[in-house]
């Protein structure tokens, strides 16, 4: 009797399964594409808002089909402080991307291959500088560039920025240090590198997929960052987020001119990830399976 009841139940398991795995790969798409939707939509609306009229963006109910106007890029090109406000973040950004890795990349290999006394206190002050608050520190760093006399320039903001990208990059690069076998090292001793030959000639090749994305995710980090920017800048080195929190006034919000600087803003990083998109998974994935 247990056979025939065992028997009888293997051929409804068997049937049900494929409907079972159809019913998840449905269910999984329309979680993927209302996820899609949830992101997409705000930059969608954005993008169109940049593109309205003045009657256009405030109409009730809302209007979807419309006769798209550059007007508010116009009026951007004629002030100028934007464009000179993207400049800024090119150089700040650029600046900042390139010392975080010029920093963190060593310091990366010295903690994936070495251990030494403090080395674990050490990983964790250097961790525990993504802890920190940014409204924590803004008011410390806006006074020491006072005392220094470096309030709106390009120098503050790079030396504020090193201090989230140099962790990151620590971060996202210790793994994949520690993806390269050790035996690469030894080999390369073994042939009369040195410490440095080893880890400029070996190491940072086969973990360039991974310094690819540490120094796009501190680009892009730099490149959005509003407080400090807003703290320690004036005029001069006024970034283009701060460009677009100017379009908040007392007297109202400039939504066409404002919608436009965010499209300006978001345009270009979103164009890079996408070209990028395949690199970024690639570095993030290495080292994640032994």
């Amino acid at each position: 009797m247990a056979t025939l009841s065992s028997s009888s139940a293997k051929p409804l398991s068997t049937h049900h399964a494929p409907w079972m795995s159809h019913i998840a790969l449905v269910l999984q798409a329309v979680a993927a594409l209302a996820l899609a939707i949830l992101i997409l939509l705000p930059v969608l609306w954005m993008v169109t808002t940049s593109l309205k009229t003045t009657v256009d963006t405030f109409a009730i109910p809302p209007v979807l089909v419309f006769k798209p106007t550059l007007e508010h890029y116009e009026a951007l090109r004629a002030e100028g402080a934007v464009f000179r406000g993207l400049l800024n973040s090119l150089i700040v950004a650029s600046a900042s991307t390139l010392l975080s890795i010029a920093l963190g990349a060593p310091a990366a290999y010295v903690l994936a291959r070495f251990n030494f006394k403090g080395k674990a206190d050490l990983w964790f002050w250097i961790i525990s500088n993504r802890f920190i608050s940014p409204i924590v520190v803004a008011l410390p760093f806006f006074l020491v560039a006072r005392n220094l006399q470096l309030l709106d320039s390009h120098l503050a903001l790079v030396l504020v920025y090193l201090t989230f990208g140099v962790p990151l990059v620590v971060w996202l690069c210790v793994d994949q240090f520690r993806a390269v076998p050790t035996e690469v090292d030894e080999a390369a001793r073994v042939d009369g590198a040195n410490l440095w030959q080893t880890f400029f000639r070996i190491n940072l090749p086969l973990a360039a997929p991974g310094i690819a994305v540490a120094g796009i995710l501190t680009f892009i980090a730099s490149w959005n960052e509003l407080l400090f920017a807003l703290v320690l800048t004036r005029a001069a080195a006024r970034t283009v987020p701060v460009e677009a929190a100017n379009f908040m006034t007392g007297f109202g919000i400039r939504w066409g001119p404002m919608m436009a600087t965010g499209t300006l803003i978001v345009l270009p990083v979103l164009i890079f990830a996408l070209i990028a998109s395949r690199s970024l998974v690639r570095g993030l994935t290495i080292g994640a399976v032994k």
